[in-house]
């Protein structure tokens, strides 16, 4: 796995882990820090402790979308900038044997998330998960607007 560096990702090392938290983490595929495990009655989820990005197994985005306000609660600012790195991303689950591959949301594509050919989770950037559970009149027309990405 190549090394995180900040000129590769500026926001990725501002933080620095917790080491007293103890047990094998999943670490986040984007500034591969820890994320903590959201062990709620409908599903897990798991939540990165620096860019607060989220990965949530096969289904479970579907299963917590009601619950993405309180779950999800990184800066969309930042997450915005995350969206940037989306190439070359470790599967979180699969141990980094699998490459995540970047996806448009079909319903909502200004939502462009990395998912796992093999394990089919998701990763969302920081308030990328509150918009995709939430659409409205502003995302239609914002959708309108969509360019394609390269």
């Amino acid at each position: 796995m190549a090394p995180c560096t900040p000129a590769a990702r500026p926001w990725c090392c501002t933080a620095p882990a917790d080491p007293r938290k103890a047990g094998p983490a999943m670490e986040c595929p984007k500034c591969h820090h820890p994320m903590e495990r959201l062990a709620l009655p409908e599903a897990d989820a798991h939540r990165c402790t620096n860019c607060r990005g989220m990965w949530f197994g096969m289904r479970a985005f579907e299963l917590l979308k009601d619950r993405a306000e309180a779950i999800d609660t990184g800066d969309a600012a930042r997450g915005e900038e995350c969206n940037k790195v989306d190439r070359g991303l470790p599967c979180p689950s699969c141990d980094g044997e699998r490459q995540l591959i970047r996806m448009v949301d079909p319903i909502q594509p200004h939502i462009w998330f990395e998912s796992c050919q093999n394990c089919f989770g998701r990763f969302y950037d920081a308030g990328e998960f509150r918009d995709f559970a939430e659409y409205g009149w502003r995302d239609f027309i914002r959708d309108l607007k969509v360019v394609e990405r390269g």
